[in-house]
């Protein structure tokens, strides 16, 4: 386990985040197709909190994107480095993450993470802002829709409808079992809306939620459990 400080010159305020989420925001890149899905490796990454701690515990799992075997795995653990601000929740999870992308001991692929891309109030959530720190292929896969509207897609699995910001396409809603509640699929960087709903269906072959971000969750809540128990 990785243990993480908070970077110098971390953003501290909402202007600042803000900020910084303006400067980015313009490298993020939507012409690319990304990876064919079930191709390669797939990562997933998550992170749990103890506010009363002060602690938050990142993870990030490889899988085998045609097997969906887990080939490694990597956890990072540090101090929260944001306040909690709707719409800048990446501010709290992007140290952690990143050390935790880096301990791993081979490449990982496209990155899936628990959240928003460009289903975002600034268009710039965490897997866009991860995509563009790492250079790496990301999608969102959200468990709401967040702020944004959308029709209920069809009964069938990989039915899917636009997840809508006013009349723009932010995302779409896609069920990946079969009369249950849709997930919320958004680009974060170099991969194609078409693509990243692809992987996610590729990914769900039993479940709601895709297998990457389901390890990476029961992973860094079992990391938070062991940084933060009594000696």
């Amino acid at each position: 386990m990785t243990t993480v400080r908070i970077p110098a010159g971390w953003p501290a305020t909402e202007a600042e985040a803000h900020a910084v989420q303006d400067a980015l925001r313009a490298r993020v890149v939507l012409d690319e197709p990304g990876p064919p899905p079930g191709t390669g490796r797939v990562t997933g990454v998550d992170v749990a909190y103890d506010d009363e701690r002060d602690v938050v515990a990142a993870a990030a799992v490889v899988l085998d994107a045609a097997t969906l075997d887990v080939v490694a795995e990597a956890t990072a653990v540090g101090r929260i480095s944001f306040p909690y601000v709707p719409g800048l929740l990446a501010f709290r999870e992007i140290p952690t993450v990143l050390a935790a992308l880096d301990a791993l001991p081979c490449p990982p692929g496209l990155i899936v993470c628990d959240g928003y891309g460009l289903a975002h109030p600034r268009r710039f959530g965490l897997a866009s802002h991860l995509g563009v720190l790492t250079g790496l292929p990301t999608i969102g896969v959200a468990k709401n829709p967040f702020a944004f509207t959308y029709d209920d897609p069809g009964v069938p699995r990989g039915s899917a409808s636009p997840l809508l910001a006013g009349a723009d396409e932010v995302g779409r809603a896609l069920r990946t079992r079969e009369g249950v509640k849709p997930v919320f699929v958004s680009v974060g960087h170099r991969v194609t809306l078409d693509r990243a709903c692809a992987h996610t269906l590729a990914l769900t072959p039993r479940f709601r939620l895709p297998e990457s971000t389901r390890r990476a969750d029961a992973l860094c809540r079992r990391a938070l459990r062991e940084a933060t128990a009594s000696p």
